[in-house]
């Protein structure tokens, strides 16, 4: 039941996510706010995540996981609430950002949990169980935010009704508290932050990949698609490609990386996401191909969140795992903000092939990174 909670509770938190990104677009491009304001109030969340996340990690270690899942629960659901009561820019800048605190609360904690309780031989299904609920509830959201034709408020109060629901099922579960060290955990967060990247640096690369690649795809490909001639209704049925072969496979991948080498798996997967973004620009021109090269590269790459902290969880000890979860969302949050900004300077100084060329190189960067990276695996106690 432990793990059932969890994991809706993070569809929960997916959805009003994959809600409020398309939500508020819309609200604030109806109000008359230009794309640039637009965008630049889309960094709200990230910022937020970047702010909290320096102080999660104590609270972590003294109250446990309940307190933390609780506390950033209801910031969600009450600033869900909110939105309806002010129509302002900045309100909603407000409200955005805290929304990004409590999901970074919310989230540091269920990974953590689920990453400490969870054998070695069952954490890659975990985790990818635990991505797969938060990616199809990041594909509904959209579903929920379409719901503005109906009435303003309306998308906004029936995802805090969700989030109230998720939230109430935390108080079912029986706290626990990260595992204590035979050593002394160092008090000093910059040197854990030093410790968990000497261990796990290959493998934080991973989120701050996936980051970056998701971000790019939702904020810069269609940009980019537009240049190269491709028709807006092109663009609308390639996106979701990518997204459905990471949801598809979230599952299949992570129980894959129990069976062989967590290692091996990640580096093919590189590979052939890789591959798949160099095929898109060989058949750019072909929605049919593109959406195939898609799919292929979300089957493989879709994944990287999920099995970078599962591969991270094996070379950490486990005193080190909350540090090496708050690691990976900030690295998530940095590569989510670089993403686009990196990739849209690159597209406005090369047009053609310069979108699909970038991804494969990052891909194929952390690939080499990995192989690069001769690590032990911590043994489990």
């Amino acid at each position: 039941m432990r793990f059932l909670i969890l994991v809706s509770i993070v569809a929960i938190s997916g959805l009003s996510q994959g809600m409020l990104l398309p939500l508020l677009s819309i609200v604030l491009e109806k109000h008359g706010f230009s794309s640039s304001v637009n965008g630049a109030h889309a960094t709200a969340m990230y910022i937020g995540i970047l702010v909290i996340s320096p102080f999660m990690e104590k609270p972590l270690r003294k109250y446990g996981y309940r307190p933390i899942i609780i506390l950033g629960g209801f910031i969600v659901l009450l600033s869900l609430a909110l939105f309806p009561l002010l129509s302002s820019f900045w309100f909603w800048f407000i409200l955005r950002l805290l929304i990004g605190i409590g999901d970074h609360m919310l989230h540091f904690a269920t990974q953590t949990w689920i990453t400490d309780f969870s054998p070695h031989q069952r954490r890659g299904r975990n985790l990818s169980l635990y991505g797969l609920f938060f990616g199809i509830g990041f594909a509904i959201g959209p579903m929920f935010a379409s719901l503005v034709e109906v009435n303003e408020t309306l998308p906004f109060l029936l995802s805090s009704a969700l989030s109230l629901m998720g939230w109430l099922a935390v108080f079912l579960i029986k706290n626990e508290r990260p595992e204590a060290s035979k050593h002394s955990v160092d008090s000093n967060l910059s040197r854990r932050f030093f410790q968990t990247w000497k261990h796990a640096w290959a493998a934080l690369l991973l989120p701050f990949a996936y980051g970056f690649l998701e971000a790019s795809i939702h904020g810069i490909f269609p940009v980019y698609a537009l240049r190269e001639h491709i028709s807006v209704e092109h663009v609308a049925f390639i996106l979701p490609a990518f997204s459905i072969g990471s949801i598809l496979f979230q599952l299949p991948l992570g129980m894959l990386s129990d069976r062989w080498k967590r290692k091996s798996v990640l580096c093919a997967a590189l590979l052939i996401g890789s591959s798949s973004f160099i095929g898109a620009q060989v058949f750019v021109h072909s929605a049919i191909w593109l959406f195939i090269c898609f799919f292929v590269a979300g089957m493989f790459v879709g994944s990287l969140f999920s099995l970078g902290i599962t591969y991270m969880a094996d070379l950490l000890p486990k005193p080190l795992l909350p540090t090496g979860n708050l690691l990976s969302g900030i690295l998530y949050s940095i590569g989510s903000m670089c993403g686009p900004l990196i990739i849209g300077i690159i597209i406005q100084y090369k047009q053609s092939g310069s979108f699909f060329m970038a991804v494969s190189a990052l891909l194929l960067f952390v690939l080499s990174a990995l192989l690069y990276n001769k690590p032990t695996e911590v043994a489990e106690e």
